[in-house]
């Protein structure tokens, strides 16, 4: 608490060293002078609550001085207190209190009284001063409220009408304040809005609610709509709103919105045409690789036999040409998933490096693989994905090589004592290197080292940004340093758990004759010619027979007027599609029927289309293209003790 500051005025010092030590106490802080004229200078430089003032002074008596304080607008509002011995009459009493004191002390001083009138006018002074802090504060509140950009109001909590509001009313709804007092505060709200507002204030008066906020559209005095966020609290029947014009952040909310809506509506575009084009774009592929196979069966000379092989090997080119762009696509909309499972990473390496040797020794290449004793067998990781980032890499490095060696290092760069392993997988070639102007495009789509590039060796573009996406998808680091002329080397680093537990791979061993089926017919849904006969020469060769259907109606119509143990169900058909049909077919059909096996044959790369066809009610998913083997795998899963035994290769 800040003392109170008391001004002692009295030309006889003795008087003065009297009063001190009347009032010495720690709440009040003395000033004292024998002076008029200094008086009046203390009182000037410093805030006097207090002046005990003597009537009788040479200089300038006691009312002089008083009245100079009371002149002065910085004095004012000190309170004094004459100290006099002279006459008690009424004429001087009146001339005092005339010259603006506040009471009077008369010698020989009663030091209880003295001390009791000091500490009223002490407690006077310090409500005073508290009541003029109060002030200031409710000015400068007041000052806030009428320069506030926002509306501020006061509403009755009875019957919800304005008692009081700032002039932002008139710029924010076009209502002058004095237009707006004694409306209902509910009643500036768009009618759509006004019985929830009521609702809201309702449940702020009965719950006495300190604070809440709340958005709702208002109507200005054009009869136009803006959007408002109120924040409201409520005392002692009284309803305290400051109302916000929050539109341009609804407008932009809602651009964000229609934004986020068309972006999705834009990928789920984006996602049915790519799985449209997934299966254009693989069905005839799909043919040309299963007519390839169906002719290798068929008596054919040298020469053919080699333009089968062209032949084949331009069907698979083109079809990993399609499936790059489809996993690049898969992986821009998020479908493209990393499953790892316990896998033995020697055995992959190993695969890769034997798949890609005989393009090297076609280059007359030095094909070199180094991997660390201390590598672990077995890894945590998606052998499929690990096998594609490799595959990539060094089939890059062989085919930007003529002349010198491709080098794979897998090294061991961090071990954990939580069964982690850092892994370094480094790709080395001496071939025509990168200039230092493109390393940082080369991983960007449909980008090569140079302009002709893909004149000279073929290719994309895709690789790179693929093995980068998938290394990325994986959580590791994928880095490239080069030297045009002299080579490469790609480094991919990354994390993996080592597992006790190995997944071999199934081996799908191809015979020259498929055993066949006892006492089988199946129906096939399927509207492309090619593939129709493809499929319907491997039921033959087995010995089922079949019946075609190229779209969902004609399906069900078959399958109405006949019986079968299986069904074939291309997804995409006219009219009703393999979906539409299988569910069909499980929901409306009796017993047997309902539950005949399906298998869908879909040219569709993308996860969530099987997904969608076992949802659908098939019983199974071959995609397209895939082998003999492969289907006839499948049925006989399916139809258990229908195939006869294995016949001699």
């Amino acid at each position: 608490m800040n003392p109170v500051n008391i001004l002692i005025v009295d030309d006889k010092e003795e008087n003065i060293i009297a009063l001190e030590a009347l009032l010495k106490r720690n709440d009040i802080k003395l000033f004292t002078t024998t002076s008029p004229n200094d008086a009046l200078k203390i009182a000037w430089e410093n805030h006097i609550s207090i002046a005990l003032v003597d009537v009788q002074m040479p200089e300038m008596d006691g009312f002089e001085l008083v009245e100079m304080l009371k002149s002065n607008p910085r004095t004012k509002d000190i309170m004094v207190i004459f100290v006099t011995a002279i006459s008690k009459e009424a004429k001087y009493a009146v001339k005092g209190f005339g010259a603006g004191a506040v009471d009077y002390l008369y010698k020989p001083l009663d030091p209880y009284i003295t001390s009791a009138k000091v500490d009223a006018f002490i407690q006077l002074a310090r409500t005073q001063e508290e009541i003029k802090h109060k002030n200031d504060e409710l000015q400068n509140y007041a000052m806030v409220v009428r320069n506030s950009a926002d509306i501020i109001c006061s509403v009755n909590a009875d019957n919800l009408r304005i008692k009081s509001i700032n002039p932002a009313v008139e710029t924010i709804l076009g209502y002058t304040a004095q237009e707006a007092l004694g409306k209902s505060i509910v009643d500036l709200a768009i009618e759509g809005d006004q019985t929830a507002f009521r609702k809201k204030l309702g449940e702020i008066i009965k719950d006495n609610v300190a604070m809440s906020v709340a958005e709702f559209q208002f109507n200005t005095f054009n009869k136009s709509v803006i959007w408002t966020e109120c924040r409201i609290s409520y005392r002692a029947r009284t309803i305290f709103m400051n109302i916000s014009d929050i539109s341009p952040q609804k407008s932009y909310q809602q651009q964000l919105i229609k934004s986020k809506e068309a972006a999705e509506y834009g990928k789920k575009v984006k996602e049915a045409f790519l799985a449209n084009m997934s299966h254009e774009l693989r069905t005839p592929v799909n043919g040309i690789i299963g007519l390839t196979n169906l002719l290798y069966k068929t008596p054919i000379n040298d020469q053919q036999k080699n333009l089968l092989s062209m032949l084949e090997t331009s069907s698979k080119s083109l079809l990993g040409v399609i499936n790059d762009v489809l996993d690049l696509s898969k992986i821009e909309a998020g479908k493209f998933s990393i499953v790892p499972t316990p896998n033995n990473v020697r055995s992959i390496i190993n695969s890769v490096h034997g798949l890609l040797k005989y393009q090297a020794d076609e280059k007359n290449l030095e094909f070199l693989l180094e991997i660390d004793n201390d590598v672990p067998e077995t890894l945590l990781l998606d052998s499929l994905r690990l096998n594609q980032i490799l595959m990539n890499l060094l089939s890059n490095a062989i085919k930007f090589t003529d002349r010198g060696y491709v080098k794979l290092v897998v090294s061991v760069l961090q071990k954990t004592e939580d069964s982690k392993v850092k892994l370094k997988f480094s790709v080395e070639d001496t071939g025509i290197g990168i200039p230092q102007a493109r390393l940082s495009r080369i991983f960007e789509s449909f980008e090569q080292a140079e302009d002709d590039t893909a004149n000279k060796y073929g290719g994309t573009g895709l690789g790179l940004t693929i093995v980068k996406r998938l290394v990325e998808l994986k959580g590791g680091d994928l880095t490239v340093s080069s030297k045009v002329g002299e080579g490469s080397i790609f480094n991919f680093t990354n994390w993996f758990t080592i597992s006790q537990q190995v997944t071999e791979p199934k081996v799908i061993k191809k015979s020259s004759k498929l055993a066949p089926f006892v006492s089988t017919r199946v129906l096939v849904a399927e509207d492309n010619m090619i593939n129709q006969f493809m499929v319907t020469k491997m039921l033959k060769d087995w010995n089922i027979e079949f019946e075609v259907a190229d779209n969902g109606y004609k399906a069900i119509e078959k399958l109405k007027e006949q019986d079968f143990d299986l069904i074939l169900m291309d997804t995409h058909m006219p009219a009703l599609n393999g979906y539409q049909t299988a569910r069909i077919i499980r929901m409306d059909f009796e017993e047997p029927k309902r539950s005949i096996p399906i298998i869908s044959l879909s040219a569709s790369a993308f996860e969530h289309e099987q997904v969608e066809a076992i949802s659908s009610g098939m019983n199974d998913v071959l995609p397209k293209p895939f082998e003999a083997q492969e289907l006839h795998n499948k049925i006989s899963k399916l139809l258990k003790g229908r195939v006869m035994p294995k016949m001699p290769v």
